[in-house]
């Protein structure tokens, strides 16, 4: 045999034993397990379904520690849903659980968290919110077409007429406030993008020979306006208090979009002295709270400050921050310059920001304020039936007058 043709066949040989030698090491590598959970928002005081979500590539079973929450199914195999279900809670406190999903080798946990029973002291459910609520100065935006083309105004008669909407705003079974947002629907003018169910501040009551807009009987200026518009307006300076909780917020739209809302505001002429924001994003339990100072046309750029969490489009879960369904008030207040703006939560330290107003513009001549307090939807890209609620339990607001 030639010294080539004893090379081809020792070649051809090597290329064999490589090949099989590949095949059988493939073939005992062991499957690397997978299993994985989802993350879980607290559930509310009342009976409710939540499902978790299971990333796995093996066979698993569920457990849990207490028996106020059931779940389905009791086994599975691969990706998959479990549903978890739990009774109300008779406890004003909150109560928790865990929930285990466990392979041959892996073991997941998740706790369960369920908000207890709101005490609404002296709130009536069977009671329409203008009845458990102040609203004599308060007109109500719900984005029903008003016939023109934008959304519907339900007056400060109309609201204070045991005014409810199912779909909008109502009262809660324990007596709190709801509102209730969708992403679709008509805005109040052509000038904004999204819409909401929100209050608008209306110092004159029913008396609707005073204009809605202008320095008047209608609306406040800060301390530090000049003193013949302290004397025409209805008061100066100002100061609201909330307590609420959120319910529920949007979980599609754009990563800039998403999980957040507007629930309270200072709004003047043209600006915003104050928009204060709560947002959580799809993959977080917890909320975050910050808001954003609008100063006028001139007197500089917006300016943003957080107080609990971070804003960022991928925060990380707040160590701090707020579920939903869990109770919190805000306080708003101005005195001249001063905007002060406060987080209260029990059990905690209140949170505090103050900002210094004094070249915003705000103090000029001609320039009124109002407070607005509700929902005002931050999302404009998501499902068309994606909604954010809240339930107040407290609004109250007062003025320096002359």
């Amino acid at each position: 045999m030639s010294i080539k043709n004893t090379f081809k066949i020792g070649f051809f040989c090597f290329l064999l034993l490589t090949f099989f030698s590949c095949s059988s090491k493939d073939s005992n590598e062991e499957q690397i397990e997978e299993l994985n959970l989802s993350s879980i928002s607290q559930f509310s005081s009342n009976q409710e379904t939540q499902t978790l979500t299971v990333t796995s590539n093996v066979n698993w079973t569920v457990n849990k520690n207490v028996s106020w929450f059931s779940f389905t199914p009791s086994r599975g195999s691969n990706n998959n849903v479990i549903n978890i279900s739990v009774e109300a809670n008779p406890s004003i406190n909150n109560r928790s659980g865990i929930i285990t999903v466990e392979s041959n080798t892996i073991s997941k946990s998740i706790t369960i968290v369920q908000a207890g029973k709101v005490n609404s002291g002296d709130l009536d459910p069977n009671k329409a919110p203008s009845e458990n609520f102040d609203l004599s100065t308060w007109k109500l935006n719900t984005p029903e077409n008003n016939g023109n083309g934008f959304s519907k105004t339900i007056t400060v008669s109309e609201i204070n007429n045991r005014y409810e909407d199912k779909n909008y705003f109502c009262t809660a079974d324990d007596g709190g406030m709801v509102f209730k947002c969708p992403i679709a629907g008509f805005k109040t003018s052509a000038n904004t993008s999204y819409t909401r169910v929100e209050l608008r501040e209306m110092l004159r009551g029913t008396n609707t020979n005073i204009p809605t807009q202008g320095v008047n009987k209608n609306n406040w200026v800060f301390g530090s306006s000049p003193q013949a518009d302290k004397n025409a307006a209805a008061g100066f300076d100002g100061e609201m208090n909330a307590t609420l909780a959120i319910n529920y917020v949007t979980t599609t739209g754009s990563s800039s979009h998403v999980g957040r809302v507007i629930i309270g505001q200072i709004h003047a002429n043209d600006d915003e002295p104050i928009r204060l924001y709560y947002r959580k994003l799809p993959n977080n339990n917890l909320g975050s709270i910050y808001f954003a100072h609008e100063p006028r046309d001139g007197f500089g750029s917006e300016k943003w400050y957080e107080m609990i969490g971070s804003r960022s489009n991928s925060a990380s879960n707040p160590s701090d921050g707020i579920a939903l369904n869990e109770k919190f008030s805000y306080q708003i207040k101005t005195i001249n310059n001063t905007l002060t703006v406060t987080i209260s939560r029990d059990g905690k330290a209140d949170i505090v920001e103050t900002v210094d107003m004094s070249n915003s513009g705000f103090d000029k001549s001609g320039q009124y304020q109002y407070f607005k307090a509700g929902l005002y939807q931050g999302n404009n890209s998501g499902n068309s039936d994606d909604y954010v609620q809240a339930t107040f339990y407290k609004l109250e607001k007062t003025h320096t007058t002359n």
